[in-house]
């Protein structure tokens, strides 16, 4: 049995520091509720702009790479040819929470800091990314910053609009000052043989850690989605009261009758003992037509499926167009698909699990393993051949709300996890 107390490695003077750098940014970027970090703005600039204050003034390097991305180092690592990389990214969703994506980039310095002051050195040498635009909440398509790097973002991706703005991505990409000419042509913004490793750390965004009374796990791997940011159902506007059941093309009873049918669909998927979530985050009639006496005559709504199976995936897009033509017969509707954006699911390394796990024992925590139900940039990683691993830290009041509530100790003790896994680990 381990009787090994579990402990964070860093010390108050570090937990101090880190509560001010959270409790800075937090008030640099706050919204009406909670913060908004918009990606390739002027406020997710500013924010990294804080960072590379913070790690100049604690003596370490720092570089941008093509895609604006900053990265930090320790001296004696700002050359190296090989290295793993550390991170998560500095956007948030609007009136999100302060700790989703940030957690990781300041775990990542806090170790850095603690290697340079005590004058250590990593296993292999470390560099810590901010990335940019990983949420999709504002353009549609996800993990932005890291599929430029992979040279992964379509012309689809790059057209997408801005919630606020309506302007597309590419634009406010090229704003920030990232040159745009090798994104719109594919091409790697850098060389991924140098990355020995990723490792992401993030809050979770879901309940088993709260639950299991956990203040920290290994993620075995992430789930991949496709998504629709707006599929339009089209009937025909009618007076609510002189309209006949018989008569009507709802587009709304419509695609109430689709989402029937899809929820009916991921039961009988879960009871199989297979993995899916399925949401409708955003669904509404034209508000400059819609009134209470009228039969709408369109409606739209994103579509967000999520699994850890590609083929489940795959099913569920079929059954998808399958319940839609049933549904346009039966109610003599017509459904119109947007351009579908989408990520394949990820595995995590199995060397970087284990190196991961073995730092988890040696601290004295258990050894807790999950998946990841949300995605994450890690996901554009490991899909790309890049040796993967995630830790988690608990987090009460689930994510992308005000009300995220990660504890301070958590994070230490998570990131006590990740400094013990870059100094000790060997794994390639």
């Amino acid at each position: 049995m381990n009787t090994i107390v579990p402990r964070s490695t860093f010390s108050q003077q570090d937990r101090d520091l880190v509560a001010s750098l959270f409790a800075d940014i937090g008030a640099q970027t706050a919204d009406t509720e909670g913060v908004s970090r918009p990606a390739y703005s002027a406020i997710e600039t500013a924010t990294i702009d804080y960072l590379v204050a913070f790690a100049r003034k604690h003596g370490l390097e720092v570089e941008f790479d093509a895609a604006c991305n900053a990265l930090f180092s320790l001296p004696e690592d700002l050359a190296a040819e090989k290295f793993v990389l550390v991170g998560s990214h500095a956007d948030s969703v609007p009136n999100g929470g302060n700790f989703d994506g940030l957690a990781g980039i300041l775990a990542g310095l806090m170790c850095l800091v603690r290697a340079k002051n005590e004058g250590r050195r990593f296993a292999r040498p470390v560099k810590v990314i901010a990335l940019r635009g990983e949420e999709s909440a504002w353009y549609g398509p996800c993990y932005i910053g890291s599929k430029a790097l992979f040279g992964l973002l379509g012309t689809t991706e790059l057209s997408a609009r801005h919630k606020g703005d309506n302007r597309p991505l590419a634009d406010h990409m090229a704003e920030i000052g990232i040159d745009m000419a090798p994104v719109k042509a594919g091409e790697k913004l850098f060389d991924p043989s140098c990355l020995l490793a990723y490792v992401e750390l993030h809050i979770e965004q879901g309940p088993l850690l709260v639950n299991k009374d956990l203040p920290v796990a290994n993620v075995s791997g992430i789930r991949g989605n496709f998504r629709h940011k707006a599929i339009t159902c089209i009937g025909e506007a009618g007076h609510s009261g002189a309209v006949p059941r018989a008569y009507r093309r709802d587009p709304v009873l419509a695609a109430a009758d689709l989402f029937t049918r899809l929820d009916d669909d991921w039961d009988t998927i879960l009871q199989k003992g297979d993995d899916l979530v399925l949401t409708s985050g955003v669904v509404g009639t034209d508000p400059q037509k819609h009134a209470i006496a009228r039969i709408p005559d369109s409606i739209s709504f994103s579509l967000d499926v999520r699994s850890q199976d590609a083929s489940t995936l795959d099913a569920m897009r079929d059954l998808l167009r399958a319940h839609m033509r049933i549904v346009e017969r039966n109610r003599k509707v017509r459904f119109e698909l947007d351009d579908e954006l989408g990520v394949a699911p990820a595995l995590c390394d199995g060397d970087v699990v284990a190196g991961i796990s073995a730092a988890m024992r040696r601290l004295g925590f258990e050894d807790y393993v999950m998946p990841s139900g949300a995605g994450h940039d890690a996901a554009v990683f490991a899909n790309n051949g890049v040796p993967t691993g995630m830790i988690f830290i608990r987090n009460r009041n689930g994510s992308h709300n005000p009300r995220e509530a990660m504890e301070i100790d958590d994070f230490m003790a998570a990131s006590s996890v990740l400094y013990e896994y870059l100094t000790h680990s060997e794994a390639a």
